[in-house]
Order: C-alpha cells, then structure tokens, then sequence
C-alpha cells in the first residue's frame, strides 16, 4: 500500500499563508509550478488525495483543472450544499465527516496502491501527524519572509517525529524537500 504524504507550501520563515490568509506570494506562478520535476513526480506517484475544508472552500468548489485527477476526500464537519465543479471519471470527491483516521483509510483504498497525498491546510497535516498517520513530508520553501501568519508546524505537536531527507528539488522559485517519517 501506498504511503501517506503531508505536502505544504511555506515561506523560508515556516508560513503558509501571511497574517490575512492570503497565499498569493507563496504561488507567484502557477505555470512555472506545474512544470516542475517535483510536482511532475507527485502528480505521478499520487493515487488519491486528501484535501482539507479550508483548501476545498478556497477553490469556492470548483477543482476544474485540478492537478491531482485521482479521488479527493475533503475532511468536514458540514458537506456544502453547492455542486462541486470539475468532477469526472478519475477526479471525483467525497466528503469525509467522520475524522482524519477514516479518511485516510478511505483514501488509501482508492489509491490502488499509490501515495495518498494529504493537501490544504496546517490543520488536516496536524492531525495526520498527531495521529501517526504520515509516512512522508514533502515541503516546499519558496525564498519570501512572511514575518507572522498560520505555521504549519505548530510548537511541541509534532515533536515526536524523526525525519530522513530523500530528496531535493531545485527551482527557481522554490526549493522542495521531501523528508521519509523514520519510526
């Protein structure tokens, strides 16, 4: 079975967003994104995603050319009313209202076997972690200083993982590391 990867964007000083919740600095072009080596390869390996509230409700429900085609799980407490947007035969989304363990376990049975990416939000990455949940962290450092705004690393909730770096890729808006959860 595939493993489970926690996937962030930040700035060098830890943020994912600045003070407002704005992101827009952290993804100054999203064409030169999607020609990288790094999001070529997860896009590749990635069977099923699990995406949190916040991230689904940025994109206002429409995932019309979402990078990832493969089954989406949006972790909620409420499934909105509207129609998601972008649905076809290998993207499609269900909405998970029983926790982060079952969507999880949903998603890694629609993975047929590759990576489950968990995507969009400190808060659903948390909660993989504290739950032990993660095999792998993949961040990507984008060379901007925030100053304040939401860390996805949060003090004393992660300190129980070890961490071994097995790869690096090099942009020129960015740099990813992509680090194995030694247990």
């Amino acid at each position: 079975m595939g493993n489970v990867i926690v996937g962030a964007t930040m700035s060098l000083d830890g943020f994912m967003s600045d003070r407002n919740g704005d992101v827009s600095r952290l993804y100054p072009d999203f064409e030169a994104l999607h020609g990288t080596d790094m999001l070529r390869e997860e896009i590749r390996m990635t069977g099923a995603v699990v995406m949190g509230r916040h991230a689904y409700d940025m994109a206002k429900g429409d995932l019309t050319g979402y990078e990832y085609q493969t089954p989406i799980f949006v972790l909620t407490h409420h499934i909105p009313e509207q129609p998601v947007k972008g649905v076809n035969d290998r993207l499609t989304v269900t909405f998970v209202t029983d926790g982060i363990e079952s969507a999880i376990a949903k998603a890694k049975a629609a993975a047929n076997g590759k990576q489950v990416m968990v995507v969009g939000g400190a808060q659903t990455a948390q909660q993989c972690m504290r739950a032990g949940l993660v095999d792998e962290i993949h961040i990507g450092i984008v060379p901007i200083l925030l100053g304040e705004g939401l860390r996805f690393f949060e003090p004393l909730a992660n300190e129980r993982l070890n961490l071994i770096q097995t790869r690096v890729f090099k942009s020129p808006t960015r740099t990813d590391l992509w680090y194995a959860v030694v247990r």
